[in-house]
């Protein structure tokens, strides 16, 4: 795999993707249905699963299925990877006179009862009014601590009922009297438990404040999710998302386009931290 700096293209890593090297392969999507016929290509690998689950519209999440559907490949998934190897995202949570906090409590409890034994943790993040989103979002407004309380107590409560620690990102410690776990979403503790074996990795600080995830690497690229939700902060605008899609190549290393005359390409560092040690279910 052949990644690309965001700010300096032609600065390239070269990833060797193979189970001897990879700890732990970490996917993010609103979406898993198309990977679940791929499943047995990367059963080799340790695997940690964050699918986002969130039930707003298409004016909202134009082109995201319906969350209903988006649930049942949730539960596909899991019975492949197991319900400690996937985590479910309701993020990000934000206001509006159609999405209000008792739309968000009916249909979160909803949503817990369907995916109940299919996961036991459910992640939790209030929408950030990054610039990007103002201007393609621009009725968005913060949601207040009042707002924040009053959900994350309720989300803790039914999140207990249906078997699921909630957790928060980046959210600071404010919801943690109401039984909410602001420990972090992805640390060292939920991939060993998820993968099932110790990770011996050095400690590092994470430049991304008030975050506690274990950071890996990411081979993503911005501008390149069709799914055009407008909260989003990865997508600079419609447009660059449109000819980034037309660039993607099945057969290139690269997820988007190819090899480029200037092109300085440096070999990763990957070092395999798993011990092969088991770790306690906690």
């Amino acid at each position: 795999m052949l990644v690309r700096n965001p700010y300096f293209p032609s600065q390239v890593t070269r990833y060797r993707l193979a189970p001897d090297v990879v700890d732990v392969l970490a996917f993010c999507t609103k979406n898993p249905a198309p990977m679940l016929l791929y499943m047995e290509e990367i059963a080799a690998f340790r695997q940690f699963w964050f699918v986002t689950i969130t039930p707003y519209g298409k004016e909202i999440e134009p082109n995201v299925p319906d969350y209903r559907r988006v649930m049942e490949s949730f539960r596909q998934l899991s019975d492949i990877v197991g319900h400690k190897a996937i985590s479910w995202r309701y993020d990000p949570i934000f206001i509006t006179e159609r999405y209000t906090l008792a739309y968000h409590k009916e249909i979160f409890a909803e949503m817990a009862e369907t995916l109940q034994g299919y996961t036991d943790q459910v992640v939790i993040s209030f929408v950030d009014l990054y610039s990007k989103t103002i201007r393609n979002f621009p009725e968005v407004r913060e949601v207040t601590a009042e707002e924040r309380a009053e959900i994350g107590q309720f989300l803790a409560r039914i999140g207990q009922q249906y078997g699921m620690t909630v957790r928060s990102c980046v959210e600071g410690t404010d919801l943690a009297q109401y039984g909410v776990d602001v420990s972090g979403c992805m640390t060292k503790s939920i991939l060993e438990r998820a993968v099932g074996t110790e990770l011996a990795v050095p400690k590092t600080k994470n430049p991304r404040q008030a975050c506690d995830c274990l950071l890996g690497h990411d081979i993503g690229v911005y501008n390149t999710c069709g799914h055009f939700c407008r909260y989003c902060y990865a997508n600079y605008d419609k447009q660059a998302v449109i000819e980034n899609m037309k660039r993607h190549n099945p057969d290139s290393p690269f997820l988007i386009g190819g090899f480029q005359e200037e092109d300085q390409i440096t070999e990763a560092k990957q070092v395999a931290y798993g011990t092969g040690q088991m770790v306690l279910e906690w």
